[in-house]
């Protein structure tokens, strides 16, 4: 295929991506406090929103299992279509709806947005695959969600042209946000997907096999349990425990968002450190060490300068977190295993959340606390998982041979040292 038309694919889907990140920036920054406005107490949504992402694993495997590549953008089209009719539902008859139909539905909308999430870059490789191009996935997603943010945060609690932009109305616009992401994803054409589906018990053995894989999988399970016991909550924290109000949380949220995805785009292209120990300490030892400093202070100023470091790196450095462990597997394998990781993701999210409800009613320095713990087995398996991508090769199996000759040559330049 023409490069320029790979291109044009890219881009496109990027584009619809961005359109689709502003719907969530809309509705998710609000979705919290839309619960606590329908009456909602702060354990039920924190057990909604962990019941929610954990259901969703269950469908992840579904999809993992029957949709063959070349129906990922049937597959996504759908969902953006299901998830319009529910915000549509949730919209009109809100106030209506009683608390288990309230429930279903917004189960229903995290089940779509995540699947829709972790479904783009599975059909991005469909066109081409990269480090780099993982890392311009993620840091679109984070720019525009954070346009989303913007967006809510200037008008939130006004009154302009006779309209009171209340939760509700930012319901409807994400909504209107997610069908053009619809529309520009039908123009979307991925050239290299097969039709044929991954046999999921035969690629379930290999991944057993890659001791490197299922350590990647331990890492991000530990890794999103320890981000959301301390952030998976951070509106509610933000608006009940430290009195901020629903504009300012959105600004402050916003402006850290802003900063982190600059932050990001600069680590990307000139700060990339070529030690890959050095790139994790920075990542998460530093946010570590402030989580311990915080637990121990109690101190406000402390805790919220550990909370704003944790959000201002969060964009950075993917392609060395994430991307080496991603990009091993093939293409025609690429949906089955990232899949298998937002499972397992997932799982961790939700676990978080839990943990966060529990922690939330005995104050901050808990939540962060519990956090710190946990970022102590999350570091060890990282630093763990860099010695034997660099140094035991006989550890990595069932990758892209493209991928293998990268980290084989990343093996014998280290041990050249």
């Amino acid at each position: 295929m023409p490069r320029f038309l790979s291109h044009k694919n890219e881009n496109r889907i990027l584009v619809m991506l961005a359109f689709f990140a502003i719907s969530v920036g809309l509705w998710a920054n609000f979705r919290q406090l839309w619960l606590e406005d329908n009456f909602l107490s702060v354990g039920q949504i924190s057990r909604l929103l962990g019941f929610g992402t954990m259901i969703c694993a269950f469908f992840a495997l579904i999809a993992a299992k029957y949709i063959s590549p070349a129906r990922i953008k049937i597959f996504i089209s759908t969902l953006l279509l299901l998830k319009v009719g529910v915000m549509l539902v949730l919209w009109g008859d809100n106030k209506q709806l009683g608390i288990q139909w309230l429930s279903f539905f917004v189960t229903a909308d995290i089940i779509c947005e995540q699947l829709i999430t972790i479904s783009i870059y599975p059909l991005l490789v469909t066109i081409r695959k990269d480090d780099i191009l993982y890392s311009k996935r993620k840091l679109v997603e984070y720019l525009f969600r954070d346009v989303g943010v913007l967006i809510g945060g200037l008008f939130v609690g006004r009154l302009l042209f006779g309209v009171y932009f209340g939760y509700n109305v930012f319901l409807m616009m994400s909504c209107i946000f997610l069908f053009i992401s619809y529309l520009i994803l039908k123009s979307v054409s991925p050239t290299n997907a097969t039709h044929k589906r991954v046999r999921l018990k035969g690629f379930t053995k290999e991944i057993f096999k890659d001791k490197l894989a299922l350590l990647y999988f331990v890492y991000y399970f530990t890794g999103n349990t320890a981000y959301n016991t301390a952030l998976g909550l951070k509106m509610l924290m933000f608006t009940n425990l430290f009195g901020f109000s629903p504009g300012a949380a959105t600004t402050y949220f916003l402006v850290i968002g802003l900063l982190a995805d600059g932050i990001g785009i600069l680590c990307l292209k000139y700060f990339m450190p070529k030690n890959d120990y050095v790139t994790i300490s920075i990542k998460f030892g530093l946010r570590f060490i402030l989580y311990f400093i915080a637990f121990v202070s109690d101190s406000v100023p402390i805790i919220l300068i550990a909370i704003s470091w944790s959000l201002l790196i969060s964009t950075a450095y993917e392609n060395k977190t994430d991307a080496p462990y991603i990009n091993r597997i093939s293409v025609k394998n690429q949906l089955v295993f990232t899949n298998y990781r937002y499972v397992v993701g997932i799982l961790g999210t939700a676990n978080g959340l839990f943990l966060a409800g529990i922690t939330y009613t005995m104050g901050v320095r808990y939540m962060l606390g519990l956090s710190a713990f946990l970022m102590v087995f999350q570091l060890l398996l990282a630093y763990l998982m860099i010695y034997i991508r660099m140094h035991n090769t006989k550890f990595v199996s069932h990758v892209d041979p493209s991928m293998r000759q990268q980290e084989l040559g990343i093996s014998s330049n280290e041990q050249a040292r």
